[in-house]
């Protein structure tokens, strides 16, 4: 992803149209990801539009940018909430983070293998992960007028595969952003009313994929060898 599609980015969540897609998310979030006093969250992408809800209420809430996405000028106000980092080198030490949500990420990244398992990596062995994704049978993954018709979309199933391959377990699957990206304005009033029909007719037709999952400790584990008791943690340089 380059550094002017972040621009990007910025400019959509800016407008009209971006600010319906975040609330929708937002509310759909809320509902999957309920607020938990003391936990620690890590969004990779772009995920400041969606970090505020959990912000007050977790002791950490940290936003971290793939270095492949160029130089971003985040707000002042978010200062020090927000690093930027090669995505299969995240500066956090292993178990570090109760949930890790991603969002303009998987679809930009430069390697999803290897993104996902550095999420695997700092995420604890009790702990979440959550992909926000467009879908590839979605209106959206089709619009070039917002971020989600950029880089890869993802259909349910190439998304659950990838999981698996990463040694992650699905445990929810979702969909959402059913109102045709458009900025106008009666179809925007209206976003709630096709978000509500579509989850209920046309559950395909989401713009994007939210498919929660848990780290699979038995995923690299050869058959007939035991989980070691302990396990070594490595705190990243600096």
């Amino acid at each position: 992803m380059l550094g002017h599609e972040v621009e990007e980015l910025r400019r959509f969540y800016g407008g009209p149209l971006g600010h319906v897609a975040a609330r929708t998310l937002r509310a759909r979030l809320a509902s999957l990801w309920p607020i938990v006093p003391g936990t620690a969250l890590l969004g990779l992408g772009y995920p400041m539009p969606y970090l505020s809800l959990w912000r007050e209420a977790g002791d950490r809430t940290v936003g971290c940018a793939y270095a492949s996405m160029g130089a971003i000028r985040w707000p002042r106000r978010r200062a020090g909430l927000v690093t930027v980092a090669e995505e299969d080198r995240l500066p956090f030490p292993d178990l570090a983070f109760d949930r890790v949500l991603m969002v303009h990420a998987l679809e930009h990244a430069e390697n999803a293998r290897r993104a996902l398992r550095e999420a695997w990596r700092v995420l604890k062995d009790d702990g979440r992960l959550m992909v926000v994704a467009p879908s590839r049978t979605g209106w959206w993954a089709y619009s070039e007028a917002t971020p989600f018709g950029h880089g890869r979309p993802y259909s349910q199933g190439q998304l659950e595969r990838l999981l698996v391959a990463s040694m992650f377990r699905v445990v929810r699957r979702e969909a959402a952003l059913y109102c045709p990206p458009l900025g106008w304005g009666w179809l925007l009033r209206g976003a709630g009313a096709w978000e509500r029909a579509g989850r209920r007719v046309a559950p395909r037709l989401g713009g994007v994929v939210l498919i929660e999952a848990a780290k699979d400790l038995y995923a690299a584990v050869p058959a007939g060898e035991a989980v070691p008791a302990r396990r070594v943690v490595v705190a990243a340089e600096g």
